[in-house]
């Protein structure tokens, strides 16, 4: 199976993606971006891929929701994966000479406490690894990178403070995705959560409550809702929700029928289980 994730070695996308995978041969492909990893999916360039779509401090990854779309692609599980970022600097350098702090822009957000109080600056990196190496390659005393212990391991560099983020429990949520037409439903009927994709069928008051209603009614718990731009027109939004159902439960299929009736355009975009590392 060939499978791909965001690189470089050291990621946390890395952590995720080995301890996810560690019952199968993988021939993996490291990727400069989530789109990159999201497009080699949906081109077929691998079997699967393995990206960040929402943490716990920050919300939603957008580029991973816009994605699933436009190039197809289907969830068949789920990863909740525990982050602590911690300051990574060469030897020699201490806590108080740092100026400036490197790293992807979701891992600095994180960590805004820490990076007001000391008043240092930013730089933005495509992942927290990419600016661990950049620290090492530099060969300076005066910045560090926000990132992993294995990042810190594979780059040489020492851990002068550690869990630097202002919430210790933080997790990302991860996604294993697949080109959506080569599922076979009859693999999902033992899945616990499903995500669907609704774009309502005329934008007016009360159409998102309408919709959820459908649910309720039905006695379905909805564990995650966002909304995002069609693309089409300003002001025009469809809904990702992720409902704790199975795949082919009564009711789920009289929801969509329901929803459907209304005019609304419903799509399955997942049906997974959760796995907590």
């Amino acid at each position: 199976m060939k499978a791909a994730y965001l690189g470089p070695h050291g990621s946390f996308s890395e952590e995720a993606a080995l301890k996810t995978f560690t019952s199968k041969k993988v021939d993996w492909q490291l990727c400069d971006s989530i789109l990159e990893v999201l497009e080699a999916v949906g081109d077929q360039e691998v079997d699967r891929g393995i990206v960040p779509i929402e943490n716990s401090i920050e919300g939603t990854i957008n580029i991973t929701a816009d994605g699933l779309l436009s190039n197809g692609l289907f969830i068949e599980s789920e990863i909740i994966f525990p982050v602590s970022l911690h300051l990574l600097t060469n030897e020699g350098a201490v806590q108080f000479d740092i100026q400036e702090v490197w790293s992807i822009p979701p891992a600095l957000a994180q960590c805004k406490k820490y990076i007001r109080e000391t008043k240092v600056k930013t730089r933005d990196f495509d992942s927290t690894s990419s600016a661990a190496k950049a620290v090492k390659e530099s060969g300076r005393t005066d910045v560090a990178a926000i990132g992993s212990r294995s990042a810190a391991s594979l780059f040489g560099l020492q851990v002068v403070e550690e869990t630097v983020q202002d919430h210790l429990q933080n997790h990302t949520r991860f996604v294993v995705v697949r080109k959506k037409e080569n599922i076979n439903t009859s693999q999902c009927h033992m899945n616990s959560k499903m995500m669907l994709l609704i774009e309502p069928s005329l934008d007016q008051s009360g159409v998102l409550s309408a919709i959820l209603n459908v649910f309720s009614a039905l006695s379905i718990n909805l564990t995650w809702i966002e909304s995002r731009p069609t693309k089409k027109k300003l002001g025009t939004y469809h809904f990702f929700i992720e409902a704790e159902t199975g795949f082919d439960e009564t009711r789920v299929a009289k929801a969509l029928t329901i929803l459907r009736a209304f005019g609304h355009e419903v799509e399955v975009l997942g049906s997974y289980n959760t796995v907590k590392l």
